[in-house]
């Protein structure tokens, strides 16, 4: 790492604990909705809605759906397995209540702002997101982290999504970095690891799920392992 300059950073499920975040705006919700009358229990909710909103990411990630259909779609289609007669009204009503919720919650992964600081005085750091431009920002201002990075970039700024490789050239562009000066550090092996590696930046795999490892990768489970490897 020693002619790194830059380093790109993944938002969701990298430092910003998506997931906890998440169930959290979740369980808000399915309280405020009285849900509870008809699903059994919240954790039956929870896994079901979570299998169907990674179902959508994948399909909103080649394309398939766009971000409304993702937004909406999850909650209504959620809401029908449990049976609900007034699905799609109830799900647009979640959808808003979620969208409003859940970007203003501020779980992080540990050790985030202490390895973000000791990394900032030594390189310029930024983002390369999958998620919505909207939601980002307030995810990042509510959470004290946006004073670490130069540049934030949303994919659908770019028309594309992680891991297409203009999405990574634009960013780059933006920082004024080349790829050979640049590592990009995310918890997708395919969406920042290979979209990274193809843009011909280095890559971090921020393994956190207990995937499999591939041994050409360098790979972390935590986030403080990563001021180890550029020696902060």
């Amino acid at each position: 790492m020693d002619n790194i300059k830059h380093i790109f950073f993944d938002l969701d499920h990298t430092l910003w604990d998506f997931d906890k975040n998440s169930e959290e705006a979740l369980t808000d919700i399915y309280a405020d909705l009285n849900l509870h009358l008809k699903i059994s229990s919240f954790q039956r909710f929870l896994k079901k809605y979570r299998e169907i909103n990674q179902r959508y990411w994948n399909l909103y990630r080649q394309n398939l759906v766009n971000k409304e259909q993702v937004r909406d779609g999850r909650f209504i289609d959620t809401l029908t397995f449990f049976k609900f007669e007034n699905a799609n009204e109830l799900g647009l009503e979640m959808s808003a209540l979620y969208v409003s919720t859940s970007p203003y919650k501020t779980n992080l992964f540990p050790f985030t702002h202490e390895v973000l600081t000791k990394l900032k005085s030594k390189y310029k750091l930024h983002i390369i997101t999958n998620g919505f431009v909207e939601v980002q920002h307030i995810k990042l201002s509510h959470s004290k982290l946006s004073d670490y990075f130069d540049v934030v970039v949303c994919s659908e700024e770019t028309g594309k999504k992680k891991p297409h490789k203009s999405v990574f050239d634009f960013a780059l562009k933006l920082a004024n970095a080349t790829a050979s000066e640049s590592v990009m550090i995310g918890d997708s092996y395919e969406a920042d690891v290979i979209g990274g590696l193809k843009a011909g930046m280095k890559a971090i795999w921020f393994n956190t799920e207990n995937q499999q490892s591939k041994k050409e990768l360098i790979e972390v489970e935590c986030l403080s392992e990563i001021a180890i490897l550029f020696k902060v």
